[in-house]
This record gives C-alpha cells, structure tokens and sequence, in this order.
C-alpha cells in the first residue's frame, strides 16, 4: 500500500493537512488509533465546538518561539475557514471576545471535515494500531494491525497529552524523538487549579458559584469569569491564566474587577449608614460567597460602624485575593498540553522537519498553544492547511 501521504492522527490538524493535500491530487491516507474521526473535535466546548476566533494574533500563542506561528497562521485565517462553513451551510455564531461557535454543535464542523474528505478522495483507516515506523531510500514504512504502508511523506497530527481517556498519549512525541527531534518541557495547559487548606474546605462549600474576576501571574492578567469547584478552582479566567503559571507561583484574584469595591462601600456607607454590611455587597456578590469569605459579625454589622480602613479591607478580600495552587487537575481536566515537538527544529513554511526530509508535524503536537476561545483550533486548520500544500 503505496501513498503520497500518510497522516497519523484524524483530529483537527490531520484531517486539515488530508484535505489540503488531496485537493492538490496527492494520494493521501489518514490512521488513527480511535474508533472514530475526529472524537476531540466531537467534544469541544461541551459539543458546541468554538472552532475559531475573529480576533487571531500570534499574541494568543505561548511558544518558545513565538514567531513560529505567524507564517502558517497568515496564510490560512479564520475567514479562510468561515468560508469553508459558508461552502456546507454551516451556521454559526459569535460569543464573548470573538469567540466563534457552529450553531449545530461539534458534530456540524466535523462533517464538514469528512465531507471534504471524502470528494477529494482521501482514505481514513480507523483502529489502526502502529507498532513500527522506519525511514527507507523513497519514505517511510509503517508496520500496522492493518498492513504494511509506505509513503512519501509522514505527518504526525497525534496531539498532545490533554485527555487521555479520550486515547492521547505521548506517541507523536516519541516519533519526534525517533526521528533526531527534542521537545520541550511539557505540562498542562488551560487546565483548574487544585488548591490546599484552608481554601480548599471553602471551595467545596462554593463549588458552582461563579464570578467575573481578574486573574494575574507574573504580570500577565485574564478577565473572565471564575468557577469555584470541589477541588480549587476553575472557569474560564483560570484556564486562561494556568498556562503561564509555574508551580510555586502566586495567583492574584480581583473579583468583580470593572467595580471599585472599597468606593462602593464608602458610597454605601454615606447613602444607607443604618444597612448591614452583608445587604450592601449581597448586592454584588454571591451570599454563599460572602460567607465563606467575610466574617459572619462583620456581615451584620451596619455600615455607620465601619471605618474607612476595614472597609478598605474587606475590599482587598475580594479584590486582591492571592494564593498559591497546590498544583492543577492535569492532564485529564486540561484542553491542551503545553510544550512539544521544538519548533526550531521544523520549517515554519512547510512544517517539514529540518532534520529528517520528509517528515512533518502539524498542530498540538508542535511547542504551539493558543489561549482559550478558538485559538487552539485556528492553529490545527492554519497548519494543516499549509502543511498540505508541499507533501
């Protein structure tokens, strides 16, 4: 079984870098070990798949090149892939921040993937399990449970290491390594925070509340909303800023952080000097929230009581919250896997490795990470897309 191609991996990045291929008339083969195409694709976003953002910069990548990113990005653009929709009927729809979501869910994005599979004529093998690759004088051989195949160029398009019930695992990696190639430090990226006594015992009493707040590390800063959970917390300003934290690293919180809450309660103090504490921020803030927060004398004391320099306090409880995690929920609970295949080491331009012709590597597997809200995506198709067009 003789190919152009042979693509390891039918998520987003493979199944881009077959369609992308094959409409150039290569013979191209896609193999995945799953049961199915495209099982990530199937349950982003809750199955409501924020395949893009109209906002892309290279500024949303973490990358320790962060250049690495801007060519294939150029040439493949998140209007390039809204005319993909546009081509199948696909509705979709914007959310906060430019977030771009397929109004009939997850499985609407990937048939179009397969769609265009299929009228280019590429050839998807599922359950495929490969025990061997090895360079030969015109390729590569793979040894499988389905046969030997040979092709002309290999693209590994496995992943990373986020979600391994879903089946990912460190194999594109060890590919990489097989074939001369380094990756970087990996750990998990968009991913809740774990957190220790005594928060943890107010988390759980918290778990499901939620809040708009400001996180910071090392002077980088996300606003969207936080999710308390039975284990830390969570939501989409965690997510976001989890990928630059560092064990060891403290997390700066400012809730409701459009509100200057020691004004507020100055405010609140000179208009209703008879209300009680906890009536004013109940007004604001959650009151399972308050509690856990706020001591229970300090809720029902009246406003008139309160000096300027406890109400300065008790907005620095909620304003500039700061703990150190205990660590994240790994692998399992993160959306990406930050670090992988050194990006130094592969063409920008063609996604080719510099050290072994022939061989390519395309989305998560590679050091590129986006941030939430369409990125991670945005990568898969970019470097898909110009992948295919030079195997």
């Amino acid at each position: 079984m003789n190919y152009d191609a042979i693509i390891i991996g039918a998520g987003a990045a493979g199944l881009m870098t077959a369609i992308s291929a094959a409409q150039r008339g290569r013979r191209v083969l896609v193999l995945d070990h799953a049961n199915k195409a495209g099982k990530k694709i199937l349950i982003s976003g809750g199955g409501r798949c924020n395949f893009t953002n109209m906002y892309v910069e290279p500024a949303n990548y973490l990358s320790a090149n962060p250049h690495f990113c801007k060519s294939a990005l150029n040439r493949y653009t998140q209007w390039d892939f809204i005319e993909l929709l546009s081509k199948h009927d696909v509705p979709w729809h914007e959310k906060t921040l430019g977030q771009l979501f397929s109004d009939n869910g997850s499985k609407a994005i990937l048939q179009v993937l397969l769609d265009e599979c299929s009228s280019a004529g590429v050839q998807i093998q599922l359950d495929c399990q490969i025990n061997r690759i090895e360079k030969i004088t015109d390729g590569f051989a793979l040894q499988t449970n389905q046969g030997n195949m040979q092709c002309l160029s290999l693209v590994v398009a496995t992943g990373s290491l986020s979600f391994p019930t879903m089946g990912a695992s460190d194999f594109g990696h060890r590919i990489a390594k097989q074939f001369g190639h380094s990756v970087t430090q990996l750990q998990p990226g968009l991913v809740p925070f774990t957190l220790d006594k005594p928060w943890i015992e107010k988390c759980i009493a918290l778990a499901g509340v939620a809040i708009d707040a400001r996180a910071t590390v090392d002077g980088q800063s996300f606003k969207e909303a936080l999710l308390f959970t039975h284990k830390g917390v969570s939501g989409p300003v965690i997510l976001q800023i989890s990928s630059y934290w560092k064990p060891g690293k403290q997390v700066e919180i400012c809730m409701l952080p459009d509100v200057n809450l020691f004004s507020l309660l100055k405010d609140a103090q000179a208009e209703f000097p008879k209300r009680q504490l906890g009536t004013v921020l109940s007004q604001h803030i959650a009151q399972r929230l308050l509690e856990q927060f706020v001591p229970e004398a300090d809720l029902k004391e009246v406003m008139q009581h309160f000096k300027h320099s406890r109400l300065q306090e008790i907005a620095d409880i909620f304003q500039n919250w700061q703990f150190i995690p205990s660590g994240t929920e790994g692998y399992k609970k993160a959306e990406v896997t930050l670090g992988g295949v050194n990006t130094d080491e592969v063409s920008s331009k063609t996604l080719e490795s510099k050290i072994q012709p022939g061989l390519y590597f395309v989305g998560e597997v590679l050091d590129v990470t986006g941030h939430l809200g369409g990125f991670n995506f945005q990568w898969a198709w970019a470097s898909g897309h110009c992948c295919g067009q030079f195997i």
